[in-house]
């Protein structure tokens, strides 16, 4: 099947011509265009989506799973980590058990446990009660429960590295987040193997000019890449800008989405904490910035809007994210790839999403 587009980013670059894709995978790039237009890019890859389209991860069953993947993937999000936020061991136990094993929507790159082992200082919105300093038997049963994958910590606290090389040795990607850590604490944990940070400046210590702390210690990394919610609210566009012009190449877009997501203003859930959406803003009650409601694509139109290359904004949404979880065979369009492919137009706006080859058609 020809895609009929234009051009394609194939591996990091523009390259023009036309895409064939067949039995799940593309098959051909730059082919001479016939007709139609567009741009192929790889599919969207999001690291922190708790939830979507009405559904909350922390309380879904699989067909709750289904309408949430079935809304990613009309926004072009072909990859995903259900994120589940801090809360009681037996409800991270219940929603862990929900997850599907067989996945016709978006691949489910395994679940990303946002806490709770999270510094009591830096929390958010997470529910204070349900915080819990690190704990390897009960890192042992949420690892047990369900296939967890990624995980969010603070590592500052006493016994958290050693959690890091536990997480290690299992396979699961360790990311600093939510965390009070100084800029030798952070430097210990990314010594120590982790690679990359959640949301960059939110929920953890401000970066000071004698005092780094853990955002201006991943700025300065090479090896550390740093991920950032781009909303227009988690981050002022002067510090985006920062950030872009401190670490391009290595930011990831994640979206922090949650049930209100596509579904406008009103009230939700975020695990066990009351949400409202007003003007496009989720907070809790007090006030507290609460996940997020952009799209991964709004994202990537914003990082292009302050100065990124399309090119560099695309791969921020796709292979860099990606490389974070180890997933080279995505976020990336290339002949003999899988066909995770979405089809902008020149506004940015999503014409057709391939996963592994199949369309998504609208219901």
């Amino acid at each position: 099947m020809r895609l009929g587009v234009e051009a394609a980013i194939v591996e990091g670059a523009l390259l023009p011509g036309d895409v064939e894709v067949a039995d799940g995978l593309v098959v051909s790039v730059g082919l001479t265009p016939k007709r139609g237009g567009g741009l192929a890019v790889p599919g969207f890859v999001d690291l922190q989506v708790n939830g979507y389209a009405g559904v909350d991860f922390a309380a879904a069953d699989a067909a709750g799973y289904a309408v949430a993947g079935d809304a990613l993937l009309e926004g072009g999000v072909t990859a995903y980590q259900p994120t589940l936020i801090t809360a009681p061991e037996e409800a991270l136990v219940a929603a862990l058990a929900e997850v599907p094993t067989e996945q016709a929507g978006p691949r489910i790159l395994g679940v990303h446990l946002e806490g709770p082992f999270l510094s009591p200082n830096r929390l958010g919105a997470h529910p204070v009660a349900a915080r819990r300093d690190p704990d390897r038997d009960l890192l042992e049963r949420l690892l047990a429960a369900g296939p967890v994958g990624y995980m969010t910590l603070a590592p500052e606290l006493h016994g958290a590295l050693e959690l890091v090389d536990l997480l290690h040795e299992r396979g699961v990607v360790v990311s600093c987040g939510h965390s009070d850590a100084t800029a030798e604490q952070a430097a210990a944990a990314f010594d120590r193997g982790v690679g990359t940070v959640t949301h960059l400046f939110n929920a953890m210590r401000p970066l000071g000019h004698r005092d780094p702390g853990i955002a201006g210690a991943a700025l300065v990394r090479e090896d550390v890449i740093v991920q950032v919610i781009l909303d227009g609210h988690h981050l002022a566009d002067e510090t985006a800008k920062v950030v872009w012009r401190t670490a391009a190449g290595r930011v990831a877009l994640v979206t922090d989405a949650i049930a209100a997501t596509g579904n406008g203003d009103g009230n939700c859930r975020l695990g066990g904490v009351e949400i409202e959406v007003r003007n496009g803003v989720a907070r809790r009650a007090d006030g507290v910035l609460a996940g997020s409601v952009v799209t991964m694509i709004e994202a990537v139109r914003s990082l292009h809007g302050l100065g990124a290359s399309l090119v560099d904004a695309i791969a921020a949404a796709t292979s860099v994210p990606a490389r974070i979880v180890r997933e080279p065979g995505l976020g990336v369009l290339r002949p003999g790839g899988v066909a995770d492919v979405v089809v902008l137009d020149d506004r940015l706006e999503i014409l057709r999403v391939l996963r592994a080859g199949r369309e998504r058609v609208a219901a």
